[in-house]
């Protein structure tokens, strides 16, 4: 049965298409076969990956007026891990969805019942076809969060050790709550702190307030490898073996059961 990961936190800046970006090139690396749906309109994260930003298809594959096989596209690359790898790749008319859902809002109540569900319904039409599926979300509470809040399986939720950072979780946990009491029951979430400078001691006050009160993983530091990852096009799991971000994300992946 695909596993459906959403990389989701309404606030930006926090290194969510960074942990997109890992999380699914380790998994395709690993053997399995990775779809990833880009729901961000800045498309960094279908760029990274090589697949081109559209102008449309995104929006019309979710009301249903495109097939699956018209939006997905290979990841281009030139490492091994790249032919387990497709992309539905962002769209620049994802800015517009609302408007569009509206507009076909009797389309979207015969066939999914309510807005909220298409996601979900897309994804059931892939028939297993990828053994997980990977979600980039845009940074704000709007359909394309709520969508994948409904069509996953697990949330990570990637946050700053930061006060304005973690004070701007609580309306994304609200939001949780509601569609695992509504939609989702079988819902989970773990946060994961990122770009986290160890030697703060504030920093680490604030990662043990965290955990008093949600499941929290292990920290991913503030590290230049990181950027230096996205920039080259090369995952952390190609990383020379004295990188310390390749070490955090084996810890991180080895956590969450991800090996």
């Amino acid at each position: 049965m695909t596993q459906v990961i959403t990389i989701a936190n309404n606030k930006g800046g926090v290194g969510k298409t960074m942990q997109a970006y890992q999380l699914s090139t380790h998994l395709a690396n690993e053997g399995n076969k990775v779809l990833v749906i880009d729901l961000d309109s800045q498309g960094n994260l279908s760029s990274t990956l090589g697949a081109e930003v559209r102008r449309t298809l995104i929006p019309e594959w979710l009301i249903g007026d495109v097939d699956a096989q018209d939006v997905i596209v290979p990841s281009v690359g030139k490492y091994d891990f790249h032919k387990n790898l497709d992309v539905i790749p962002s769209s620049r008319h994802l800015a517009n969805l609302a408007k569009l859902l509206i507009l076909s809002e009797a389309e979207v109540r015969k066939n999914a019942g309510r807005k909220e569900r298409l996601l979900k319904l897309r994804i059931s039409e892939l028939n297993n076809k990828y053994d997980y599926i990977v979600i980039d979300t845009p940074p704000m509470l709007g359909d394309e969060l709520i969508m994948s809040l409904v069509a996953s399986n697990r949330i990570l939720i990637p946050t700053q050790a930061q006060d304005y950072s973690i004070d701007g979780l609580e309306e994304l946990m609200d939001t949780f709550e509601i569609i695992k009491e509504s939609e989702n029951p079988q819902l989970e979430f773990s946060i994961i702190p990122s770009m986290v400078n160890a030697r703060r001691k504030i920093e680490q006050t604030r990662l043990d307030e965290l955990a008093q009160s949600f499941k929290v993983t292990t920290p991913i530091r503030n590290l230049v490898d990181m950027q230096e990852s996205i920039s080259l096009k090369k995952p952390m799991f190609l990383m020379n073996r004295k990188s310390k971000g390749k070490k955090d994300y084996k810890k991180l992946w080895d956590s969450l059961g991800l090996m």
